[in-house]
């Protein structure tokens, strides 16, 4: 099977999740993706062991269909190998630090003189051009400067997702932006510099809630789980579990209503479009709510499906990992990895394409796993590696 980025070499020096995700993104497309670690290890490697080397499921999730070396890019060897892996790719990521990216030579500009038509694609916390363009920041930060994160829970207690959304996200629209520089470069010839930032993609996702505040200053507070602009939209709980339920626009609620043998909600003025209802929204939650705990989560559903509402049961980790529709579709593959109790379950490229799929080819690679082949593919004979390893740059 051919693969829509066959060809084209990533140098992946990204760490924890926007970097490394959006360089898997291209990996699974078809790229050549070499992750470039610090020896010992990067910080990103460890999180959440889950192997006899110490491995964490962050890592083995990030770093599917890559091939990894390890290098100190700030010695003058180092910097040399750099510059022997640039000129070989067509792409470099690196979500660091501006400061960090010229320390190291991975900005744009001395890229450039190495390789005239390379794509930087990079990741800040906070975009350029403003106050805080040059603090550093995690995928919390844009969940809670965004607004999003005051919207969930209550004014006493606000929540985050524990998803980190923002930094996936950020990772996807990465993914998405080098895609079209390579489309470009294909006209042109011209590389060119792929910023996406923390910040700027939680405020896009919670746009249309800016836009409301400041068009007619609605200024919403916190509802837990409900939702505020229709309803029934809520987790409510069941005989033996919980589920969540929406009705979204007049012919929905309306059999929702006649299900629950509501017919009056029909021609109750507090509820006569979704914006109404969104303001009467914990009324409604309570009424629903009364009508679930008298069913199990399976009864609840059954009703619910058979009415066209839109449903699921709220899972666990390990429920979602047994889910009979999650498993059939495909989206987590069993994946063994050395040194693992038992396979890790990854989920493949999130989109699917008809024709040219992402497709799961090797595992995430040990530490240091390619290096020798990538220096030896670099022209470096085994006594040039040898020493290089012996001085500490490999």
């Amino acid at each position: 099977m051919s693969h829509v980025l066959d060809g084209i070499r990533v140098l992946d020096f990204g760490r924890y999740i926007a970097g490394p995700y959006c360089a898997a993104l291209l990996a699974d497309l078809g790229a050549d993706v070499i992750r470039i670690e610090r020896i010992g290890g990067g910080e990103d490697r460890w999180v959440a062991p889950i192997a006899d080397d110490g491995v964490g499921a962050l890592y083995v999730t990030m770093n599917r269909n890559k091939r990894a070396m390890t290098l100190d890019p700030s010695s003058a060897d180092g910097r040399a190998i750099v510059k022997k892996l640039v000129a070989t790719a067509d792409v470099v990521v690196a979500n660091l630090p501006p400061e960090v990216l010229r320390a190291l030579a991975l900005d744009l500009e001395s890229l450039r003189r190495v390789k005239p038509d390379i794509i930087l694609t990079t990741v800040t916390a906070f975009g350029a051009g403003g106050p805080w363009s040059h603090k550093h920041g995690f995928d919390g930060i844009g969940q809670v400067m965004s607004g999003a994160a005051y919207m969930t829970g209550t004014l006493e207690q606000p929540y985050r997702a524990s998803v980190a959304w923002v930094d996936c996200g950020t990772a996807s629209l990465a993914a998405f932006g080098t895609l079209a520089a390579l489309m470009e470069r294909q006209k042109t010839g011209r590389g060119q510099k792929v910023e996406g930032a923390l910040l700027r993609t939680a405020v896009a996702f919670n746009n249309p809630a800016l836009v409301e505040q400041q068009v007619i200053q609605v200024n919403r507070v916190p509802t837990e789980n409900r939702g505020q602009t229709s309803a029934p939209s809520d987790l409510f709980r069941t005989r033996d579990g919980w589920i969540i339920a929406y009705a979204i626009g007049n012919p929905m609620f309306a059999r929702w209503a006649r299900m629950m043998g509501e017919d009056g909600w029909l021609t109750d003025p507090r509820f006569k479009d979704d914006e109404a209802r969104g303001n009467h929204s914990e009324l409604i939650s309570k009424r629903v709510n009364e009508w679930t705990t008298q069913r199990t989560t399976e009864e609840a559903l059954k009703e619910l499906e058979a009415a066209k509402i839109p449903a699921g049961p709220l899972y666990t980790p390990q429920q979602a990992l047994d889910d009979a529709h999650i498993r059939q579709a495909g989206l987590l593959v069993d994946t063994d990895y050395p040194g693992l109790p038992r396979p890790a379950p990854l989920a493949p490229t999130p989109v699917d394409l008809s024709e040219t799929p992402g497709t799961f080819r090797h595992r995430a690679p040990t530490l240091g796993e390619h290096t020798d082949a990538i220096l030896a593919e670099l022209g470096y004979t085994p006594a040039e590696i040898a020493a290089l390893r012996d001085k500490g740059v490999v």
